[in-house]
């Protein structure tokens, strides 16, 4: 739930509030929580509140058994995001470490309630949008990844599992120096391999792909948006040939399909899936 707050931005239940951008997705402008006692005051909104899944029990109703019903909950880091703020959480790592401990600890419960309720009405997969990196590398140290964020995907991802859902673990960037963590944490699938910050798709594919599903990774910054149709042909051939050997590949862009991609660019990528992307 969320209530308009001015003309561009909404309160969420949350306490947050965003104001809107071109996408789907607003951006945070004011968090709740600034302190270990803002957050010891704080009350999340209850994740079994019955109304929160009707367009979940929709789309089961209309499609499961003949398509996937896929549920994008959250694992250790959006919902810290966006009770604190970006930088103010990234700073908090350092000045209030437990402060941190207690939001990733908030998280993960929260997500493995709402987990609970999803599987309950027949949904099989999840995906976790939390993004842990950008095109230079994470946005914190390896070490302090290990140290604060870790053990909760960990937990979060053995909660998934033990409730019978295939998950598939989103984080765009460059997150080499973390990736071993998050295959370790027992993910299903991994996406979407963003070649914007240097991750190649056969490179994850030779190490990671006996583990793990792949999903990805058709570049949605330049060449969906900038490129030709036949460029698009190309670039998702290249990615099938790489991502489809030994199976455990799911085609898709590198990250969204966002307003700024050619709708023409975009159907030249189905399209493609369509004629060269089937197993025999």
């Amino acid at each position: 739930k969320k209530e308009r707050v001015g003309e561009d931005r909404w309160h969420s239940e949350w306490g947050y509030v965003t104001q809107d951008t071109p996408e789907e997705h607003g951006i945070e402008v004011e968090s709740p929580i600034k302190t270990m006692a803002d957050f010891e005051r704080y009350t999340p909104p209850d994740p079994h509140f019955p109304a929160r899944f009707a367009a979940v029990e929709e789309a089961v109703k209309n499609h499961a058994g003949r398509t996937a019903v896929i549920v994008h909950l959250n694992d250790v880091f959006s919902l810290p995001r966006y009770l604190m703020g970006m930088a103010e959480l990234l700073m908090a790592i350092v000045t209030e470490p437990e402060l941190v401990k207690g939001l990733v600890e908030m998280s993960v419960t929260i997500n493995l309630e709402l987990a609970k309720e999803v599987a309950a009405r027949g949904v099989k997969i999840v995906y976790t949008g939390d993004d842990y990196a950008y095109n230079k590398g994470p946005l914190m140290s390896p070490k302090h990844f290990r140290q604060f964020f870790y053990p909760g995907l960990c937990r979060v991802m053995r909660g998934y599992k033990e409730l019978g859902l295939y998950v598939i673990k989103h984080t765009d960037g460059n997150i080499w120096p973390i990736l071993d963590m998050i295959i370790d944490s027992g993910i299903d699938c991994l996406d979407p391999i963003d070649p914007q910050a240097g991750m190649d798709l056969g490179e994850v594919k030779a190490q990671y792909g006996d583990r793990v599903a792949l999903k990805g990774n058709v570049d949605c910054a330049q060449l969906l948006t900038f490129g030709t149709p036949d460029e698009v042909v190309a670039a998702t051939k290249d990615a099938l040939r790489i991502g489809m050997p030994g199976g455990g590949f799911i085609l898709s862009s590198s990250n969204s399909i966002h307003s700024a991609v050619k709708p023409e660019n975009y159907a030249a990528m189905l399209q493609t899936l369509r004629e060269y992307g089937r197993y025999s």
